[in-house]
C-alpha cells in the first residue's frame, strides 16, 4: 500500500491550458496536459492536438491553468513540439487587441502572424530537398526512418509518418528535420524553393601530417600561383572554421586554372553547403553623412516631443531627406540595446531603402516582406526572436513578428493604403497596429509622410501626437516645375499623338538628349480598360464577378482584376456577330506600347503587377533603371512609392482625371497623395525637375494645390468637408459586406439584417445598399456601413454587431449568409 505520507511522493497537478488553432473560431478550445508533459508545456510553446474526428494541428499555448472546461471533457494534448516559446507575451496581447479591434477570430491573426513553415497539420506534405546534405549531419533512429521512406516515394503526409514510425507524436521529429534543413514542406516545391548554395574549400587531411606537409610546399614551389593559394588557405585556416572558394580566390588572386589545378592534384576538396539567404554581417555601422540645418532641427524636435508624446508625425516635402532623419533615430534606438521596426508600405520600397540602410548599419538587418518563401520567413521569425537582428525592415505583415527588446518603430510613407489588409480576416491596419505595439513594448514611433493622411494630420494638429515639419528638400534642391495641360484642347488643336500632348513628347524627347531618364505615370494596368462592340454595344464580362474584363496584350486574354478568370480575346461579337470590337480606355501596356512607336530607339520598361510577378521581377526592372539601362520607366502607382533616382528630370501624367472622378470620400486625398508623390520623383539630386499633368480638368481645385505644393490647403478643405458629412476623422465606419450566391435571399438578409442594427444602433445605421462592384467569384454583396460618432461608446457598437452578426449565423434560414466586417475601412 502507498504510503501519501512518504516524503518521495509528490501529488501530480492537472493542467488544463487554452490553445489558438489557425481556424476561424469563434472561441479558444481548452485541452488536457498528460502529467509527463506538465513540465515542458509554457505560454507560447507549439503543441499538438487533435481538432475534430480526426484533423491533428499544431496548436499555440495561450494560457496555462488548473480549471476544466465547464461544458465539455478537454481532450488530451499529443505531444509539446518546441523546446522554448516561438511567440511572446507581448505578440499575444497584439493578438487580443486585433481580435477585439477588428472584430475577428483569434484563429485569423494566428494564420496572418505565423509562417507557414510554423503551422503543421496533419495533411501537411513534406519532401525531402534534393540539394540536402545528410553525410554532414547525426541524424536519431527515428528520424533515419523517415529519410530512408523517401527512397520509395517522393512525398509523406505527417499522417504517413505517424503510420511509419507507429506513434502519434512525430511534430518534434518532423520540426527536427526541417531544423536541419533536410526536409521542406510541399509549398515550398510549388515556389520551386532551392537552397542556396555556396562552395567551400577543406585540405586533404593528408597533408595534415608535417613531413607531408613539408613534401608539399617543395612541389608547389615550382608554381607559384598555387603556392599562393596554398599559403592564403594556410593564413585564412588560422583565424577562421570555413573558408569559401570565392573568398580565397579573391584573397591569393591566383585565377580559376591554379585552384583547379589544386583541386586535380586533390590538395583541395571543394563541397557545396546551403547557406543562409539572410545575410548575416555584423559589421560596425558607418555613419558618414551630415545633417543639414533643416534636418538637425526637425531631429531635435523629433526628440524633443518623444519627451511628451509616444508617436511624432514628421511632415516632410519629399526628397527632404527623411530617411537620414531616421537613420539618426535608429542608431540612438540601437546604442541604448534596443530593437527597430522600419515599415515600408510594400515590397516596391524594400530594394531601395535597404540598400540605403545597409550603408550605415551593415548587413545585420532583417527584411520581411510576402516574396520571401516560408523557409525564408521561419528563419527570420527566429532571428528576431533570438535577438540576432537590431533592425528589421517590412511591409504590413513585420507588425506579427516577436520583437522583445523593441524600443523604435518607423512607418514610412504612413498615408500609403498598401497599410491596410482588406483580404483575409484580419483586416488590420498596420500603421495603426505599429501604434498600439509601440505602446506594449513602450517604444516610440515616427510617422512619415509628404503627404500625411488626413487622419493622422488630425491627430498631431489636435495635441494627440507630436508635429515636425521640414519644409526643404535635402542639398537645397528646388521642388519640380510643374505644368498642367489640358487633354481636352490639344485635341481640339489635333496636337495630341496618341496619349501624350506635344509638350510632353517635346519635354521627353530634350530629356533624353540630356541623357535623362522618365518616369510616366498610367493608373491603370493592362492594354484596354474594355473591349466594346460599335455595333450592338457587347462587352465581355467576368463569368464570376460583375466586372467588364480587361486586355491584356502580353498574354493576348481579357483578365478579370479580382478574380483572376481570364479568356481568350474576341474578334467577332458573340451577341451579334459584328467584327467591329473596339478597345476603350487604356493600360500601362498600351502607353508602352504606343511611346515604343513613337521612340523606336529608346530603352522603356514597365513597373505594375503584371510585370513583377516573379520573386526578383520587380528588383530587376529598378535596377536596371538605378543603372541607367532603362530610358523610360511606365508605371502604375508603384512608382510614386518613395523610389529616389538622381537621374529622373521628367515625370509625366497620362491622364489624372481617373484618380479624381473616383466615387470614394477619401477621392480628393488619395489624388493629392498619389499626384504629389508621382512629382516628388523628380529632380532628387542637383537638378530641379519638371512634371507634366495631362487632364481634361486641368482647373481642378487638386491639380491646383498640388502644383502649387498647398497640402495645408487641401487639408482644410477635406477636413471641412467630412465635418460636415460625418465622415473620419470625426466618426469612425465600420462596413459590414454581406455576400450569398442567392440574389434574392442576401437581399432578405442584408435588409433584415439592417433592420435588427437599427433597433440598438438608431440612425448610425445606413443601407443596404450595393457597393461598386456588387458580385465577385459568384457572391452578390449587399453593404451596411455603421458610422460611430465621437459621444458613443466603439465598444458598445461593436459588442452591438457582434450579437447580431451571431444571432444570424444561427438561424437556419441565414446561415449560409457571410458577413464580412471591415473596421476603418480604408
Amino acid at each position: 500500500m502507498l504510503d501519501l505520507h512518504e516524503p518521495d511522493f509528490i501529488e501530480r497537478e492537472t493542467l488544463f491550458i487554452e490553445v489558438v488553432l489557425p481556424l476561424s473560431l469563434a472561441m479558444n478550445y481548452v485541452y488536457r496536459v498528460p502529467f509527463e508533459l506538465n513540465d515542458e508545456v509554457a505560454v507560447g510553446k507549439r503543441v499538438v492536438v487533435q481538432f475534430g474526428k480526426n484533423k491533428i494541428y499544431t496548436a499555440l499555448i495561450k494560457a496555462i491553468s488548473t480549471q476544466a472546461p465547464d461544458v465539455y471533457e478537454a481532450k488530451y494534448i499529443i505531444d509539446v513540439i518546441d523546446v522554448h516559446p516561438i511567440i511572446t507575451e507581448s505578440q499575444l496581447r497584439l493578438w487580443d487587441w486585433m481580435t477585439n479591434y477588428y472584430l475577428c477570430n483569434e484563429g485569423d491573426v494566428m494564420s496572418a502572424a505565423l509562417p507557414t513553415g510554423l503551422k503543421l497539420a496533419s495533411e501537411t506534405i513534406i519532401v525531402l530537398k534534393e540539394d540536402a546534405f545528410p553525410d554532414e549531419i547525426v541524424f536519431t533512429e527515428k528520424e533515419q526512418t523517415i529519410l530512408d521512406a523517401f527512397r520509395s516515394r517522393p512525398r509523406l503526409t505527417i499522417d504517413d509518418v505517424s503510420a511509419l514510425l507507429g506513434q502519434k507524436t512525430v511534430y518534434p521529429i518532423i520540426n527536427s528535420l526541417l531544423g536541419k534543413g533536410m526536409i521542406y514542406i510541399a509549398e515550398e516545391v510549388l515556389e520551386k524553393y532551392r537552397p542556396l548554395l555556396k562552395s567551400f574549400v577543406t585540405l586533404n587531411p593528408f597533408y595534415k601530417d608535417e613531413a607531408n606537409l613539408k613534401q608539399l610546399f617543395s612541389v608547389l614551389e615550382r608554381t607559384p600561383k598555387q603556392l599562393d593559394a596554398f599559403l592564403v588557405y594556410l593564413k585564412l585556416s588560422k583565424r577562421q572554421p570555413q573558408i569559401s572558394k570565392q573568398e580565397l580566390l579573391e584573397e591569393s588572386n591566383c585565377g580559376a586554372s591554379a585552384f583547379k589545378a589544386l583541386q586535380d592534384k586533390e590538395i583541395f576538396a571543394v563541397t557545396k553547403r546551403p547557406v543562409s539567404r539572410l545575410q548575416d554581417n555584423s559589421d560596425d555601422f558607418i555613419m558618414n553623412f551630415t545633417l543639414s540645418d533643416a534636418q538637425n532641427t526637425a531631429l531635435q524636435e523629433i526628440e524633443q516631443n518623444f519627451l511628451n508624446k509616444d508617436v511624432v508625425l514628421l511632415h516632410g516635402v519629399t526628397a527632404s531627406g527623411k530617411t537620414q532623419i531616421y537613420i539618426k533615430l535608429i542608431e540612438k534606438a540601437i546604442e541604448n540595446g534596443g530593437q527597430v521596426l522600419f515599415l515600408l508600405p510594400e515590397i516596391a520600397l524594400t530594394t531601395q531603402i535597404v540598400e540605403r540602410i545597409q550603408r550605415y548599419f551593415g548587413d545585420a538587418i532583417g527584411v520581411y516582406h510576402s516574396k520571401f518563401n516560408n523557409n525564408e520567413r521561419v528563419e527570420i521569425w527566429n532571428k528576431v526572436l533570438n535577438g540576432q537582428y537590431r533592425v528589421v525592415l517590412g511591409a504590413r505583415s513585420a507588425v506579427f513578428l516577436p520583437f522583445k527588446e523593441l524600443k523604435l518603430i518607423v512607418v514610412d510613407e504612413e498615408h500609403e493604403s498598401s497599410y491596410k489588409q482588406h483580404d483575409p480576416s484580419p483586416r488590420y491596419q498596420a500603421r495603426d497596429a505599429a501604434v498600439y505595439i509601440a505602446h506594449l513594448h513602450g517604444a516610440k514611433i515616427v510617422l512619415g509622410s509628404a503627404t500625411p493622411s488626413i487622419e493622422s494630420y488630425y491627430n498631431a494638429a489636435t495635441g494627440k501626437y507630436g508635429l515636425v515639419t521640414l519644409k526643404q528638400r535635402f542639398g537645397g534642391v528646388e521642388l519640380p516645375v510643374q505644368e498642367v495641360i489640358s487633354i481636352a484642347e490639344e485635341s481640339k488643336k489635333k496636337k495630341m499623338v496618341s496619349y501624350f500632348s506635344s509638350k510632353l513628347i517635346d519635354e521627353i524627347t530634350l530629356t533624353l538628349e540630356n541623357k535623362e531618364q522618365v518616369i510616366l505615370f498610367q493608373n491603370r494596368r493592362g492594354y484596354a480598360t474594355i473591349l466594346i462592340c460599335a455595333t450592338c454595344g457587347y462587352a465581355p464580362k467576368c463569368v464570376n464577378c460583375d466586372v467588364s474584363l480587361t486586355y491584356h496584350k502580353t498574354s493576348g486574354k481579357l483578365h478579370c482584376h479580382y478574380c483572376g478568370y481570364h479568356q481568350s480575346s474576341i474578334n467577332l461579337c458573340p451577341a451579334c456577330g459584328s467584327v467591329h470590337i473596339e478597345q476603350k480606355g487604356f493600360g500601362t501596356e498600351r502607353v508602352e506600347e504606343e511611346l515604343s512607336l513613337i521612340f523606336p530607339d529608346v530603352k522603356i520598361a514597365r513597373l505594375d503587377v503584371d510585370s513583377t510577378r516573379t520573386k526578383n521581377g520587380l528588383q530587376q526592372i529598378i535596377s536596371e533603371f538605378q543603372e541607367k539601362k532603362t530610358d523610360i520607366l511606365i508605371g502604375t502607382q508603384m512608382v510614386a512609392k518613395g523610389l529616389d533616382f538622381d537621374n529622373v528630370t521628367l515625370i509625366g501624367v497620362i491622364n489624372a482625371d481617373t484618380l479624381l472622378n473616383f466615387p470614394d470620400f477619401r477621392a480628393f486625398e488619395r489624388s493629392y497623395q498619389l499626384l504629389a508623390q508621382v512629382a516628388g520623383r523628380a529632380g532628387r539630386r542637383d537638378k530641379q525637375g519638371k512634371v507634366i499633368i495631362q487632364a481634361y480638368d486641368q482647373n481642378h481645385r487638386i491639380i491646383n494645390q498640388v502644383i502649387d505644393n498647398k497640402y495645408l490647403e487641401m487639408y482644410h478643405e477635406e477636413l471641412e468637408e467630412r465635418k460636415r458629412f460625418n465622415y473620419p476623422p470625426f466618426t469612425k465606419l465600420i462596413f459590414i459586406n454581406i455576400r450569398h450566391k442567392d440574389a434574392d435571399l442576401l437581399n432578405l438578409a442584408a435588409q433584415k439584417f439592417a433592420t435588427v442594427l437599427r433597433v440598438q444602433l438608431g440612425s448610425r445605421v445606413l443601407g443596404p445598399e450595393q457597393p461598386l462592384v456588387s458580385r465577385i467569384r459568384n457572391y452578390y454583396i449587399k453593404q451596411v456601413i455603421i458610422k460611430i460618432d465621437k459621444n458613443t461608446s466603439v465598444t458598445k457598437v461593436k459588442s452591438v454587431l457582434k450579437k447580431v452578426i451571431l444571432q444570424f449565423q444561427s438561424d437556419k434560414e441565414y446561415r449560409g449568409v457571410n458577413f464580412q466586417v471591415d473596421v476603418d475601412p480604408y
